[in-house]
Order: C-alpha cells, then structure tokens, then sequence
C-alpha cells in the first residue's frame, strides 16, 4: 500500500511535539479525510441528515434559476456601460489585447445562447470534479473542506475566505434583484411606496424609469432598499429552524418558478421579433466571453448542492446525481429564456436592468395592451420573486456552512459552529450570515455584488479541479463512489476554461479580489494559524 500524505492529524494522546506539522510548514498540513469525517460525527458538531437526490436536485435549482434568469442576463446581453473610459472597467483579456481602455464591458447580444453553451461546458467540467471529491469527503464546507484534503491549511483559508466572498455577494446581488421584482409586483397593484426605502443607497449609474426619465443621479443618496433587507432576515429565521423545513420550502419554490419560466417562454414566443436577433454577435467573441463571464455566479447552485452533503442520507450517490441534474435542467432553461428575451427586446436597452424579464414583458404589453400579458406579466413577476426568493435560501445554507466548517476546524472562533440545541442547525453562523449580507444589499447596486461573486466562484472551481488530480496522486486507492471520467483531462479543462473566464472580468474587480484576500491572509496569519489543531505549541 502507497502511503498516505493527506492524512496528517495526531492521534489524541500523541504529544504536539511529535505531530506530522514538525515535519512539514503548518501552512502545507493538510488534514486527514478520515479525522474529517470523524470529527463530522462528533455529537455536539453533527448536523441532521434529512436530504435525497429530489431535494439536493432542487437546492441546485434554486440557486440557479432565479440568481441570474431574472437578474443579470440584462446586464450579460446588454453590457456596462461608464461615464468615461477606465482601465479598472475594462475586462482584462480585452485589455491584454487591445491595450486600450474601453468606457465598459461589451455585451454578448444574441448570442448570450452560446455564453451560455459555453458555461454550461466549463460547468459540467467543473460538475464533475466537485461530484467525485463531494463522494469521496461528504463533509459540510464545499470547495474549503476538499482544498484542506488535498493542498493544506493556507489554501484551505484562502478558498474558504473566497466561499464568504462568493456566497454573500452572490446573496447581496439576487436581494437587490429580490427587491426590484417586488417593486415590479406592487406597481402592477397600482401600488407606488417612496423611492428612498425601495432602491440602493448608492447607485453608479443612477436610476431611470421605464421613459428614461432620470429619477436619481448617479452617486450616494439618502435610501436604504428596505425589501432587499428584510428578505434576507426573514430566510435567516426559516434556515435557522431546520434545513428539512427549508429545503421542503425550497422544494415548491421550485416547481413554481419552473412553471413561470415556461409561461414567460410560451407566450413570449409569439412576439419574437427575428430581425431583433441580428446582429448576433454585436461585439464579436469578445462580447460572448464577457456575458458569459457576467452570468457564471449563478452557476454556484451546484456548489451549493456539495456544500450540503453532510446532510445527505447517502451522499456518495445523491450528490453526484444533484450536481448533474441541476446542470442539465438549469441550461435548458437558461438558452431557452436567452432566446425569447433577445426575440422580443433589442439587445442594447437592458442595460442596468435588474428585473429584464419582466420589464420585457411590461414594454411589451405597453406596445400590445391584451388581458393575456397582464397575467403573464403576473405569472413572470411571482415566478420571479419566487425564484430569487429560493436562490438566497439556498446561497445563505452554503455560507452559513461554511462558517460552520471554517469554526470547526478552528479557523474561526468556536461560536460560529455551535449548533443549536433544538433545530440542530448552526444557528449563530446563520445570524451572522443573514447580517452581513442583508445591510450591504439595502445600501448597493446589484452591478458591485455580481462582478465580486464571479470571480470567486471561478477561483474556487478552479482550486476544486486542482484538489481531485492532487488527490489521485496522494490517495488514489481511496474509495470513490463518482470518479470523474477522462482521467487527468477534465480537471484540466475545467482550470483552463474558468482562467479564461476569470480574464472576461475588469480589472476593477481583479484588485478588489486581492483586497479582499490579503485582508483574509492578515486574518489567518496573525488568528487563525494560531488557533489551528496543526499549530505548534508556543
């Protein structure tokens, strides 16, 4: 039998002198997948396992359909569009090219189909790296606990710190897009509620109405977008309760925004308009990288998936059956409204639009006033809010567990992986969760939040893809309950296609990446490596 590298913690009784870390820097300590799945089934840390394929499949979908179908595929057809040139705007491979300064990014058009083909590809890649690690290590915390398995603390912080990144601004995103479809809902009621407590506080581009009359400038303004708030809290108290009660709820969200997908495609069908088609590559291979690039966060639903796997009743065989299922569905799905809203609205009008389809829907009607797309129009909307409604449900779960994986292994403090004594749920890295992403969407455009939640959740596909050819070289007679087909080949293209992702993205959001990590390296290196169970006593 080969040796076992990845196996590094000391038995109980060994004294801190004599552990592995003596013979290797803490950074590169990686931790045992059997003292992880140990410590998994500690009492006081064990979490209920309520959850088949049908459920993790739906946990998947909600966080897919609703993130971004409804939110940011304006954005991803119609591209940014800035005041002046920068070179922070511009996206990076655009700029390592060009060597010019754009004054946005350029939008895929019609052809967001085939950002979405290629997506889906680099997705599926992806999908099967998290499906044989998420087999191999049922352990709750994702793409953080596999990195800790195969490439050792340091990265291990590195990627969970990306997670909280990935996972709340993914949340802060869908609640101001939340919060927009509600304000769509009561003006279908005839209902208008002050403009100051249902938009951001600061808004980049400033805000328009449907006219294009300006009803803010750009810049901050008193405002708090109140809906964008309170969703966020009030799922907070649902997932504090039991993740069964919430994936039920999950469950039926599900089924009605599916339905409100088919609605919006069936009747929008007959409005197509195919000279809106042309031209279908309005800014060439650039604008299809980049709409590709805007609209992969809401990929993360089968991130999600794998992040509730110590949940699963039999997670070897119901989390790689979630993770492929969530991918095939969600891509239908996606081309199929791709097509529709590009049919029936000109490309180039949705830009800062975080209600599209609906808006859609609602120049539509102004133009064909008919009873028919009013109710669709009511269909869309509730679909919609329903939509967005599971996406943060399920986004808050994966934050929240990663927290509570991060505390457990004693990166950070103890009081976020206390499970509540009733609900069985981490209750306090819930609390925490719901608030840090619920104040920051009452305050900021939805624009900020995806661009942030794009690349994180490419740097951590990327370092899951490496983590499964590390771990064929370290254990590879471990047992599998997935393998990823293709040997080395698929890890491979999953790494090449999200670096070439992570390029479509500006060079803005590149700095505030590394912000972001170098303030998580100056978390780790003067608390968490301290605390770590590989730290050497002082």
């Amino acid at each position: 039998m080969p040796d076992h590298p990845v196996q590094t913690s000391r038995p109980e009784s060994t004294p801190p002198s004599s552990q592995s870390p003596a013979r290797k820097p803490q950074a590169f300590c990686c931790k045992s997948i059997d003292k992880l799945i140990s410590d998994s089934e500690r009492p006081e840390h064990a979490l209920k396992k309520t959850l088949g394929p049908v459920s993790l499949t739906a946990l998947g979908i909600g966080a897919v359909i609703g993130s971004g179908i409804f939110t940011v595929i304006g954005t991803a057809i119609s591209g940014e569009k800035f005041d002046t040139s920068s070179i922070f705007n511009t996206p990076l491979l655009d700029y390592i090219i060009h060597h010019t300064a754009l004054v946005g990014r350029p939008g895929a058009g019609p052809a967001l189909a085939l950002s979405l083909v290629l997506v889906a590809i680099v997705c599926a890649f992806t999908g099967l790296c998290y499906a044989e690690l998420a087999s191999m290590i049922p352990i709750a915390g994702s793409a953080y606990t596999y990195t800790y398995a195969t490439m050792g603390e340091l990265i291990a912080w590195i990627i969970g710190w990306d997670l909280i990144l990935e996972y709340a601004f993914s949340n802060m995103a869908v609640s101001v897009g939340f919060a927009s479809h509600m304000v769509d809902l009561l003006d279908w009621f005839g209902i208008h509620p002050s403009l100051r407590w249902i938009s951001p506080a600061y808004l980049p581009s400033g805000l328009q109405d449907l006219s294009g009359n300006t009803l803010y400038n750009p810049g901050w303004h008193f405002g708090f977008n109140l809906p964008a708030f309170l969703i966020v809290m009030l799922l907070t108290v649902v997932l504090v309760r039991g993740i069964r009660e919430s994936a039920e709820t999950n469950n039926v969200m599900v089924l009605l925004k599916i339905a409100a997908i088919l609605i919006f495609v069936a009747a929008g069908a007959h409005f197509v308009k195919p000279g809106n088609w042309h031209p279908f590559y309005p800014n060439g291979w650039s604008g299809v990288l980049t709409g590709g690039s805007i609209i992969f966060f809401t990929y993360i639903g089968f991130d999600s998936v794998s992040t509730a796997a110590e949940e699963c009743k039999h997670p070897q065989r119901d989390v790689p059956i979630g993770i492929l299922a969530t991918l095939i569905v969600c891509t239908v799905l996606y081309i199929g409204v791709a097509v529709v809203l590009t049919g029936i609205t000109k490309w180039n009008i949705m830009i800062d639009d975080a209600a599209p389809v609906v808006n859609s829907l609602k120049r539509l009607y102004i133009a064909n006033p008919s009873p028919t797309l009013h109710w669709v129009r009511l269909a869309v909307l509730i679909g919609a809010i329903l939509g967005m409604i599971s996406s943060i449900l399920v986004f808050q779960i994966g934050q929240a567990r990663v927290w509570f994986s991060m505390s457990r292994d004693r990166l950070l403090p103890s009081v976020f992986s206390h499970v509540h004594p009733r609900f069985r749920t981490p209750a306090v890295a819930t609390w925490v969760a719901g608030f840090v992403v619920g104040l920051p969407a009452g305050l900021l455009d939805i624009g900020t939040f995806s661009d942030l939640s794009n690349i994180g959740t490419l740097f951590a596909f990327v370092l899951v893809s490496a983590g499964v050819l590390v771990l064929r070289y370290k254990d590879p007679h471990r047992r599998r309950g997935f393998r990823c087909p293709g040997g080395p080949v698929f890890p491979v293209l999953s790494i090449l296609f999200c670096a070439l992702l992570m390029a479509g993205l500006p060079i803005m959001t590149w700095l505030r990446f590394f912000i972001w990590l170098a303030i998580g390296l100056v978390i780790y290196f003067t608390y968490s490596r301290h605390r770590s169970e590989f730290a050497r006593p002082r």
